[in-house]
């Protein structure tokens, strides 16, 4: 059972510290919002994996956008913010499914909820798995 705790306190802090943005050994061609990778056959369903990034808006770039809505268009400042948070989100579920010991991702989604106001919970997950090449 201490071995499991220590594990679990080793990939808690992998998991903490995927903040910036960490590129994992799956290429971006082996994930899909599909439920197969054209030109492989999936041979082991590795489980779900998933990525969490909570965020809130600080208030300076609220400002910011408050200014921008007074022009209409693009509120660019936020705009930015939910990619790079959805970003965050989709690298650290890649990492998550490198651990695992996959190939690929697929049924990938997104899911965001608002935790509070101003501050928002931003998940990616799909399914991991270990695929091999067709044979032609």
């Amino acid at each position: 059972m201490f071995a499991r705790q220590l594990t679990t306190h080793r990939e808690t802090q992998l998991m903490s510290s995927i903040i910036h943005s960490q590129a994992a050994d799956i290429p971006a061609n082996m994930t899909t919002t599909g439920f197969d990778v054209p030109g492989f056959r999936i041979v082991d369903n590795l489980g779900v994996v998933r990525g969490v990034v909570v965020r809130s808006r600080s208030v300076f770039g609220t400002v910011g956008a408050s200014l921008q809505t007074m022009l209409g268009g693009n509120i660019s400042l936020f705009t930015e913010l939910a990619e790079r948070t959805r970003k965050q989100a989709f690298d650290t579920m890649l990492v998550q499914a490198h651990m695992a010991g996959a190939d690929a991702v697929i049924g990938i989604r997104y899911d965001a909820n608002e935790l509070m106001k101003g501050v928002t919970e931003v998940l990616c997950y799909g399914t991991a798995v270990r695929v091999e090449p067709l044979e032609r």
